[in-house]
């Protein structure tokens, strides 16, 4: 395939966003003298188990420009409050209700004038620019136990890539305070949707989990479905149907350069999924209409047939542990969710049996639950079970909710959201796993098919 001038600027943008980026521990000031006996509490910690969660009021003062930041500083702690605050677990106190006012980031810290306004946490920062490079360093403070949270952190990267150093100093925060691995530093394939609601045009972007930097790796010359990042999230799995089947594509990420896959000829091939170590593609292969799941080795393009049944099998999802695969199927006369081994052996086990019909399943991270599709009569659900079926919820209802990926700590769902009639549109929305703070994704047109990729390095 020829490079282009479009895939050639993609790459170098892509190359940016990927790369790792340095960072090292900051040595934490010597604490205040006027801490009070608050420090026998315990760490600085919310508990996420489920239900209604209070916010945690938290204080950013204002990051320090050590040199060439100018605007930048604050367009970091922004990005940085942003994070936190969408979370729905921290509640931001306003610059204007500080008492203390820092002057330098190495400051004392006046706890009392902290606790004065209630805030449990406290977030300072400090940003360098020097030529193309910035350096952000961060410190976090458990204002009642008047002690820092962990060590601070400084984060080198070039200027360019401000919004992920960004994004890296809130997962800090977040994984101290949680206890949980975050998710800010991530990226989100999907499906940029333009034209009328009869005739759409798509094409694949990449961008940042909260719809800031989208960049097209393909163009909407041809229709193209279902992006799925691989695990280490250097490849993309995508169905395109520009020899007028649908076939499915492997691109690479960093050079945005797309193969076919090996497919057998007369047969069809789309909804593909990578294994959890890349080894293995698990995908639907149609075929004298009939559709089934196939398994094919990433290496060698050698295939092999997992399920060969009369009913339609589809949307396939690795267990985290590769063991598994849940998918979805009409053996049993309505759409159903099952669950088998991922080597094939043994009868697939059906684990949805509530209203409805129930399909696009997909495993969570952390391997505890399985996000599923359900539809009864004309409302839709983006919903969550255990992998064998008990302890259904549904997070959201409404015209049409489809399509859920995860977050990279199975904390959060993304998910399609369309809105009826003519003149209808797709959007990508957000909702996290106990049900609690659905919102839209603030990104630019019509988006759907989400695909949440992994952390970054």
């Amino acid at each position: 395939m020829t490079r282009t001038l479009f895939s050639l600027a993609t790459a170098a943008l892509l190359a940016l966003s990927a790369a790792p980026l340095t960072a090292q521990d900051t040595p934490a000031p010597a604490p205040d003298a006027t801490i009070t006996a608050a420090e026998d509490q315990g760490p600085l910690r919310i508990e996420i188990t489920g239900g209604q969660v209070e916010p945690m009021p938290i204080a950013v003062a204002p990051f320090f420009d050590e040199g060439g930041a100018g605007e930048l500083a604050g367009q970091i702690q922004q990005v940085v409050t942003a994070d936190l605050t969408g979370t729905d677990l921290f509640r931001e106190i306003p610059a204007d209700a500080h008492v203390a006012k820092p002057t330098a980031f190495d400051d004392a810290i006046a706890y009392p004038d902290w606790r004065a306004i209630n805030a449990e946490a406290l977030i300072l920062g400090a940003v360098a620019v020097q030529g193309d490079d910035v350096t952000v360093k961060f410190r976090l403070y458990d204002v009642f136990s008047g002690q820092p949270l962990g060590d601070g952190m400084q984060f080198d990267a070039p200027r360019e890539g401000w919004r992920r150093v960004a994004h890296k100093v809130a997962d800090q925060v977040y994984a101290r305070v949680t206890g949980e691995t975050a998710y800010f530093d991530s990226r989100v394939a999907f499906i940029s949707e333009t034209g009328p609601k009869d005739a759409r045009l798509k094409r694949i972007g990449i961008m940042d989990y909260d719809g800031a930097n989208p960049i097209w790796v393909t163009d909407d010359a041809d229709l193209v479905v279902s992006p799925r990042f691989s695990p280490d999230g250097n490849s993309l799995l995508y169905t395109s149907f520009a020899s007028g089947m649908p076939q499915i594509m492997l691109m690479d990420v960093a050079s945005v350069q797309s193969r076919p896959l090996k497919m057998e000829a007369g047969t069809m091939s789309f909804a593909p999924a990578f294994s959890p170590d890349g080894r293995w593609i698990v995908y639907s292969r149609e075929k004298g209409g009939n559709t089934d799941l196939w398994q094919m080795d990433v290496a060698t393009g050698a295939e092999r047939p997992l399920v060969e049944t009369q009913a339609i099998e589809t949307s396939p999802s690795y267990s985290p542990d590769g063991r598994q695969i849940v998918f979805e199927s009409d053996q049993s006369g309505s759409q159903q969710i099952y669950v088998m081994a991922a080597d094939g052996s043994g009868e697939p086990q059906r684990i949805s049996f509530g209203e409805g019909s129930y399909g696009t399943p997909a495993w969570s991270p952390k391997g505890d639950l399985i996000a599923f599709t359900n539809q009864q009569g004309d409302s839709f659900h983006i919903g969550v079970m255990r992998p064998d079926g008990t302890e259904e919820k549904m997070l959201t209802e409404s015209f049409l909710d489809e399509g859920p990926s995860w977050a990279p700590n199975g904390r959060v769902v993304m998910f399609t959201r369309a809105t009826p009639g003519g003149e209808g549109t797709s959007r990508l929305h957000s909702v996290d796993v106990t049900g609690r703070n659905m919102r839209p994704l603030d990104i630019e047109g019509a988006a759907s098919d989400p695909d949440w990729g992994p952390l970054l390095p």
